[in-house]
């Protein structure tokens, strides 16, 4: 699965998370620093400015070949043709989207509790959320905090992509790696970091940490 979701620095961006800049320069900077991987997220928009700021930011990215993911919103997600699609639980399910979408390349669902590893959603997807890894304050409807050991019994029961988000900073991507995550997702560590090139790059350097302690550890 690694080959197929390659990705290690995710950032989740909208315009009110960079708390009054230029979304597309934050998002820039932050491609700069590390990030291979950027959803946008915009709850509160119109279809059509939605829309809109996901083909500027596609535009943005493309040069520096970084997938654009639309966290849930089909529409804009085709329209814009996006690498990808995020869905929660509550959102448009995963097997619906392929039969809608036979276009998108990468298909992410977050999971809530251990027994959605096993329904038919998780198996249509190309990589899973583990959300939140640890409590925040820009996740307020979820259902488990799953922590590290959550993390390592989600790792012994799946070969997908994991994805953890959550308080991701730092000081604990490192050990979020070594317990299985394949990737870290990120908000406010980058979006309201007074440098996000730097923070990208700081965080990008732990997740290369963890990776390289974990091939390392015996099984």
């Amino acid at each position: 699965m690694a080959s197929a979701f390659p990705y290690r620095l995710y950032l989740v961006i909208s315009e009110e998370a960079c708390q009054g800049r230029n979304f597309l320069e934050v998002a820039e900077a932050a491609v700069q620093g590390g990030v291979d991987l950027i959803q946008l997220r915009e709850k509160n928009d119109t279809t059509e400015a939605f829309l809109k700021k996901a083909l500027q930011l596609k535009e943005v990215l493309q040069p520096y070949n970084v997938p654009l993911i639309i966290n849930d919103n089909l529409e804009v997600a085709q329209k814009s043709a996006a690498a990808g699609i995020h869905v929660g639980n509550s959102d448009i399910a995963p097997t619906k989207i392929r039969t809608a979408w036979e276009s998108c390349r990468i298909l992410g669902y977050s999971i809530e509790y251990l027994e959605q590893l096993y329904n038919e959603q998780t198996y249509t997807s190309d990589y899973l959320g583990i959300s939140p890894v640890f409590d925040t304050a820009t996740k307020t409807d979820t259902i488990t905090t799953w922590g590290l050991d959550g993390i390592e019994k989600i790792r012994a029961s799946t070969q997908k992509s994991l994805v953890a988000i959550g308080h991701m900073k730092a000081s604990n991507v490192k050990k979020v790696i070594e317990a299985g995550a394949d990737c870290i997702a990120v908000v406010s560590a980058i979006c309201a970091a007074k440098n996000p090139k730097s923070a990208a790059k700081e965080l990008r350097l732990e997740i290369e940490k963890g990776l390289k302690s974990r091939t390392v550890k015996p099984n």
